[in-house]
């Protein structure tokens, strides 16, 4: 593969792809985009915060096999043409679980990503995190800023564990020649997210669906800026397809910026809850603000998000209602 278009000696190859965290939000969403493509999908995870539910669907499909596994060991024998690494915990109550455990996974499991990689010559992605950018001093965030971390903070497991593996795969981009694809991630909501996951989307939504009250902190004065899922894979793959020289870190997200007491004010209106909203003390390194620049995104590839904020939840909210057996209390197409 060189660029968008494929070589002459690719024509009528079915290519192969190790997806790691492939069971999860994301890695699902990638999963089901490279079976459309044709691709030969092998889904590795280990269920920690994957689930099978979210490939069952994909598994009727002959090109798809799973294999449960723990990216910090061995990665299965095999040759990929690309390596998608989406193996890692991705809301705070997650990772702090096991923040040395997630530290490992970042860094142990990039390493084997890229080892995998130079064996099998195969171009990898990288999911990075804005939450590289720390709470930062630079609004909205470029690539080239170079964040604000707390290295022995209570997220830093996280931060700078997603730090860390960028440094791996730019060190063997030069030292080993891998094609790498490195791409920061903001907040990003849709179907097959779990709805016990702690990220503020979801848990607004299912907390609101149950009628249970909406926890903001701070005063919810945070800012934030919410990708729909869709938009978001699209720019996955535009990046993965881009030209060899194109290594990223490039940011996709929505630029669109919402305070989180706006988030929970328009979920509130679009479920019918009646939840009221509790206030609760800010937790240690939580960013203050979260914008994404995508002018490089634009310049490189072409792409800009699609779907609105409450599109994108009108879109959301009657999958957390199946998942969870809640009636949603209005009429979502009433509303605009």
């Amino acid at each position: 593969m060189n660029g968008n278009r494929l070589d002459e000696d690719d024509m009528g190859k079915t290519r192969t792809a190790l997806v790691t965290g492939g069971a999860g939000f994301l890695g699902s969403h990638v999963c089901a985009r490279l079976l459309s493509e044709g691709c030969k999908v092998v889904c590795l995870d280990n269920l920690q915060t994957g689930r099978l539910k979210n490939i069952e669907p994909l598994l009727t499909n002959p090109l798809m096999s799973f294999v449960k596994a723990d990216v910090r060991d061995p990665l299965p024998d095999g040759v990929y043409d690309e390596i998608w690494n989406l193996a890692c915990p991705a809301s705070p109550p997650q990772y702090q679980i096991d923040p040395v455990g997630t530290m490992l996974i970042n860094v142990i499991g990039m390493k084997n990503v890229l080892d995998l990689g130079v064996a099998c010559g195969a171009r990898v992605f990288q999911a990075s995190t804005s939450e590289i950018y720390g709470d930062p001093q630079v609004h909205p965030q470029t690539e080239s800023y170079r964040g604000a971390v707390n290295t022995i903070g209570p997220r830093a497991c996280y931060d700078e564990g997603k730090r860390a593996a960028e440094t791996l795969c730019f060190d063997y981009h030069r030292q080993y020649g891998v094609e790498i694809k490195v791409v920061r991630i903001f907040n990003t909501y849709g179907p097959n997210m779990d709805p016990q996951d702690g990220r503020v989307v979801s848990n607004f939504i299912v907390r609101a669906l149950e009628g249970a009250p909406l926890e903001v902190y701070g005063g919810g004065s945070q800012t934030r800026s919410f990708c729909y899922v869709d938009d978001l894979i699209e720019g996955f793959f535009r990046l993965m397809r881009s030209d060899a020289s194109i290594t990223g870190p490039v940011n996709i997200g929505d630029p669109g910026e919402f305070t989180v007491r706006e988030l929970a004010d328009i979920i509130l209106e679009m479920t019918g809850s009646r939840s009221v909203i509790i206030d609760r003390p800010l937790p240690a390194d939580d960013p203050l603000l979260r914008r994404p620049d995508i002018s490089l995104a634009g310049k490189l590839l072409g792409w800009a998000p699609k779907v609105r904020l409450r599109e994108g939840l009108k879109r959301s909210i009657p999958y957390f209602a199946t998942e969870t057996g809640c009636a949603v209390k209005t009429n979502l197409d009433t509303l605009s």
